[in-house]
């Protein structure tokens, strides 16, 4: 039996400033899929912010404004999971989690027996960060930017075998595929450099706040402790559904410790 931590962004989940409940469904689909197969899934969730949008159009430059649309979205966001994994037969149960819940021992052992008692019940722990008060994760500088380094902290404390990332791209290039033509998927990163790491984050999506930098970071903290992170498309899942469901590595990026696969 595998754990795998699922992390999907505010880009997935939202389009312009309506849900997409179409991106959600698959998403739910895929998860099912994945538990019929005798895996434990961990989802690690964006998009509270943009869920509350679509109840009060607050103007999201404002922090205040954003916590208060985290606020109103969360149960929003958790509603239509509920609504949407009901039919698949899967419970969803919310967890919010934020930066200092990892800086304490006894904060990250209780939630990891939350944890483990809701997988060893068949339920999916449904994560995000508390964003309603924790202000450092919602400006720009995050502490763990759009969930990314969030869902890295939650594959390694809750012993997952694998961190799969659904981004707005398919994998990590080679170089800026929006800015050169002959751009290249690196298929195995065994290892990044300081300078691919500190890259300015540049979100794409109006509700996100991350960025490939951001889960460069998350690749890089598994990797140093030994795990693996997968990259993948979350607009289409074929790539991520080939790889964890048969084995077959069609496209995405793996980054793994060096000389693994």
């Amino acid at each position: 039996m595998r754990r795998i931590v699922i992390k999907v962004g505010s880009a997935l989940l939202s389009r312009g400033h309506e849900m997409a409940m179409d991106r959600m469904e698959s998403l739910c689909r895929f998860i099912a899929e994945l538990k019929q197969k005798g895996d434990e899934v961990i989802l690690v969730t964006s998009a509270a912010v943009a869920a509350g949008y679509t109840a009060l159009a607050l103007d999201k430059r404002q922090l205040p404004n954003r916590q208060a649309l985290a606020a109103i979205g969360q149960p929003l966001l958790m509603n239509l999971y509920h609504q949407t994994l009901a039919p698949l037969g899967i419970l969803p149960a919310q967890m919010l989690l934020s930066a200092y819940d990892f800086d304490s021992r006894k904060r990250t052992e209780n939630a990891r027996n939350t944890i483990e008692v809701l997988l060893s019940h068949g339920v999916l722990p449904i994560i995000n960060e508390n964003d309603a008060v924790a202000t450092k994760e919602l400006d720009m500088l995050a502490v763990f930017g759009d969930n990314d380094r969030l869902s890295a902290h939650v594959a390694h404390y809750f012993s997952a075998e694998i961190l799969l990332i659904l981004s707005d791209i398919d994998g990590y290039y080679d170089k800026n595929p929006c800015e050169f033509s002959d751009a290249k998927i690196r298929r195995v990163v065994n290892f990044l450099t300081p300078e691919e790491l500190e890259a300015e984050v540049s979100p794409n999506n109006a509700f996100a706040t991350g960025g490939i930098v951001t889960k460069l970071q998350a690749a890089d903290f598994l990797m140093k402790r030994g795990q693996k992170m997968f990259l993948a498309n979350g607009f289409n899942l074929e790539d991520a559904r080939s790889f964890l469901l048969e084995g077959i590595h069609r496209q995405g990026t793996l980054f793994v410790q060096g000389g693994e696969s």
